[in-house]
Order: structure tokens, then C-alpha cells, then sequence
């Protein structure tokens, strides 16, 4: 979606009277990115391998665990490069990553750099004129003994159906999914390009959050299958039948500005991947982007694998505008315009830690404008429980 252009002007923190204060020390300890752009996209490898992206055709890399970022090459510095929007990045180790450029029509672009980011090959263009990209995901899985890798990238709608592609070939070849679950009724609905964690992807289950003047939804496939004869409406060009659903999110206001943009889940690793109840717990953040500190309808919760969602008792302090799972300190982070917040109960209240100014989370890396880059500081949420 295409509001993130603009720039927020914040007001104070907005944190609750009777709500517990911020740590003593520090939870995001800040580093030197070496930029001034606007950075919406991070992917954390391992903790010490981190990418990030973000305007001017701006990608950074660091191999030291943030101690150091070096810019990459712009994609396409001989032609545009250096005017795409880079709000998405996912990597597989210090050579290899894709970013995703959103922007109106053929400005949303995939790159692909198997050399450390010293060149990119473009490896797909937006066909839609009118469309805009928001979000994209790759996984691999195991299913039958055998690796699969599938991508999926999500965009605004374009005639009257969200815009859904797949790759099962590492990003070589898109197909676009044609779906009555995907219809959506004009500028009724959109995704948010806000943090490229709007769309969630794992062992064949794909979701993706939704907002707009109809409310807010998560999307969700139900169903995967092969149809021998292609006859019916919902096959797409690989013969595969898909049921789409979506499920309500209610987070109060329905306009542009508001609705889910970003989905985190916890695994319950007791039992086998490749099957949905392998999901311990869903969390959902947004809300209005135009109003930063507003709390009401920022969060919310599923305990059913997205079919149900709950709003939070006690929402984080702001909207938010990414989320996300640590296992290792076994508690969820969400990050927005005037901070971030914990919850050690799925989601369902939410505690203040600082209020700074995020766009993006992919731990233990924190990004936002202005090059901001931060790490956590894991022992500082000692002081917040």
C-alpha cells in the first residue's frame, strides 16, 4: 500500500498512566548504519548475518553481528536503482538475498545477488500497471523426502483480486494465483508495505494480513490440491486448486490508514511440522498508521491457527507496525512509530519498553527511518517484567 511515503510527526510516547515503565537500561542498543535512509526491510540470518533495506535503493549488510554495516551495490545503479524503495530483504547467508522494491507498477521489483550484494539480477518485474507490492516470503520444507521451496509474494489488489504469486523455483518463475477467495471488492481492502511481515509463510500454510474501509482480515489457504481436468474457474496455471479464506480481525475503526500489518506465530514444537496445529499461538499488530499513539485495536490474538481472533486486553501503547516471536527469551516484541512493547501471554496484554521510532523487526535487529538500526538488549527485559 502506498501511504508509508509520507512522514509521521509523532507526539509524545503516549504510554498509559498505571502501565509499567520502560527498562532502566537501554533494550535497543543502537548502531551505526551509515545511512540516512528510510529502512523497512532487516532479516537477521543467524544473529551475526544480518541484511537491511530500505530507500534511494539502499541495502546494507553486516557479517558481525551489527558491529559493522557496509552498503551493497544499488540494484540497477545504471538506470533507477537509486530511486526504488527497498521494503523487503530475506536472505539465506552473507552472499545470498532478495529484495523487494515497492512502488507503483513496474517500481516493484525482485533483485537477487548471489555474490554478497556486488551485483543484483533483476529476476521479476510487477506485470500490473496499477499494482503495488507489500510483502514477500520464502520457505523450504520437507514434504514426502522431499525439499521444496516455494516464495510468495503479495501486492494491493488489481481487478478485483488481491495480487498473489508463487514460485516453487526459487524465484525464477511466478505464477500469479487466481482465486474467488482473493476477490475483494474496489478500494474496499489492501495490504500494508510496512514491514514485509504482513505475509507469513511455513510448511505450505500461507496467511497474510489485510486492511482497509471493510475492516480488517487475515487471509488464509485452507486448502491445496491438484485438479486433473482444469475446468474449474479457481485453477491456476500449474493445475493447483487452492481455498482461500479470511477471518475477521477486529481492531475498531475501518478505514484506509487502519487494518493488520503484521502476523507473527509460535510454534509448538511438540508436534510434526506440515500440519496447522503445529501453531501454538498467532499475533496480529497494526492499527492506524495516521495515529501513532492511539492504543485501542493495535493488537490481537488466535489461539486456533487464525480462525478466531481475540483483541487484546491490554493493547500496546501505539500502533504497531511489526511483530514477532523470540523463543529464546520466550516472550513476543511489536515495534511501531512510538515504540515497542512485550507480551509473555500470546498477545493478549502487552507491556511498554521504550518509545522509539521502528518500522521493521527481525531479531535481534530493529530498523526505522533515518538509518536507524538497533540491537536488543536482552538483559534489560529483566527490568521489565
Amino acid at each position: 500500500m502506498r501511504f508509508l511515503a509520507l512522514t509521521l510527526l509523532l507526539a509524545a510516547s503516549g504510554i498509559a498512566a498505571g502501565q509499567s515503565a520502560t527498562p532502566a537500561s537501554p533494550v535497543w542498543q543502537m548502531q551505526q548504519s551509515g545511512t540516512t535512509a528510510g529502512l523497512r526491510g532487516i532479516d537477521s540470518v543467524d544473529g551475526t548475518v544480518a541484511w537491511a533495506s530500505g530507500t534511494g535503493g539502499t541495502v546494507l549488510r553486516t557479517i558481525d553481528g551489527g558491529a559493522h554495516w557496509t552498503q551493497c551495490a544499488t540494484p540497477d545503479a545504471a538506470k533507477d536503482g537509486a530511486t526504488l524503495d527497498f521494503r523487503g530483504v530475506q536472505a539465506w547467508d552473507a552472499t545470498t538475498a532478495i529484495v523487494m522494491a515497492s512502488g507503483p507498477g513496474e517500481k516493484s521489483r525482485l533483485y537477487k545477488t548471489i555474490d554478497g550484494c556486488k551485483t543484483w539480477e533483476l529476476i521479476f518485474k510487477n506485470p500490473d500497471k496499477d499494482g503495488f507490492w507489500d510483502a514477500f516470503h520464502f520457505q523450504s520444507f520437507k514434504f514426502e523426502k522431499r525439499q521444496l521451496y516455494s516464495g510468495w509474494l503479495l501486492g494491493d489488489p488489481v481487478r478485483g483480486q488481491f495480487s498473489l504469486f508463487n514460485s516453487e523455483d526459487r524465484g525464477r518463475r511466478w505464477i500469479r494465483q487466481t482465486n474467488k477467495g482473493l476477490s475483494v471488492e474496489t478500494g474496499t481492502q489492501s495490504a500494508f508495505a510496512a514491514s514485509n511481515s504482513s505475509l507469513f509463510a511455513d510448511s505450505g500454510f500461507v496467511y497474510f494480513g489485510t486492511g482497509g474501509a471493510k475492516g480488517a482480515f487475515v487471509y488464509s489457504v485452507v486448502e491445496i490440491e491438484v485438479c486433473l481436468d482444469g475446468s474449474d474457474d479457481d485453477v491456476d496455471k500449474e493445475g493447483r486448486k487452492d481455498k482461500w479464506i479470511h477471518q475477521p480481525v477486529l481492531f475498531g475503526e475501518s478505514n484506509n490508514s487502519t487494518g493488520v500489518f503484521s502476523i507473527g506465530v509460535r510454534h509448538d514444537t511438540g508436534n510434526a511440522p506440515g500440519f496447522s496445529n503445529r501453531y501454538k499461538a498467532f499475533v496480529a499488530v497494526g492499527g492506524d498508521y495516521t495515529k501513532p499513539n492511539e492504543s485501542a485495536g493495535s493488537a490481537a490474538w488466535s489461539a486456533d491457527s487464525g480462525q478466531h481472533w481475540t483483541a487484546s486486553t491490554t493493547p500496546p501503547h501505539g500502533f504497531r507496525s511489526a511483530v514477532q516471536w523470540s523463543e529464546s527469551l520466550r516472550l513476543w516484541i511489536t515495534v511501531g512509530t512510538n515504540g515497542s512493547d512485550i507480551s509473555r501471554d500470546d498477545g493478549k496484554t502487552w507491556q511498554p519498553i521504550d518509545d522509539g521510532n521502528w518500522n521493521a523487526l527481525s531479531l535481534p535487529f530493529v530498523v526505522g527511518p533515518n538509518g536507524r538500526i538497533a540491537r536488543l538488549n536482552p538483559a534489560a527485559l529483566a527490568s521489565a517484567k
